[in-house]
């Protein structure tokens, strides 16, 4: 899968505050990258704790849920369009199927 984008990532882990993330985001870009994904079940047969929403969303559990990454998925193209990354309280304050 291509990510769009890395920099949203680094960015992320980059602020003083959550720069714990930085190795688990790796892991995670790192495999993401690897795959290639046709349909939602299959992100969930690789990431279990995945969350699978509509509008093509998919919510990823980073740390042991202390951070979410909210992606738009395009299966036809393989393309991961990276729209929130946060803090579980900051996932809560935002609409998953909107962002």
């Amino acid at each position: 899968m291509r990510i769009i984008s890395r920099r949203t990532l680094r960015e992320f882990w980059e602020q003083p505050n959550y720069s714990d993330s930085k190795g688990q985001l790796e892991a995670w870009h790192d495999e993401v990258l690897k795959a290639n994904w046709s349909t939602p079940q299959e992100v969930k047969a690789q990431f279990r704790s995945a969350s699978i929403l509509k509008n093509n969303r998919v919510v990823f559990n980073i740390a042991g849920n202390k951070y979410r990454i909210i992606v738009r998925m395009d299966y036809q193209w393989k393309l991961v369009f990276v729209r929130f990354i946060g803090t579980h309280t900051q996932y809560d304050q935002v609409n998953a199927d909107e962002v």
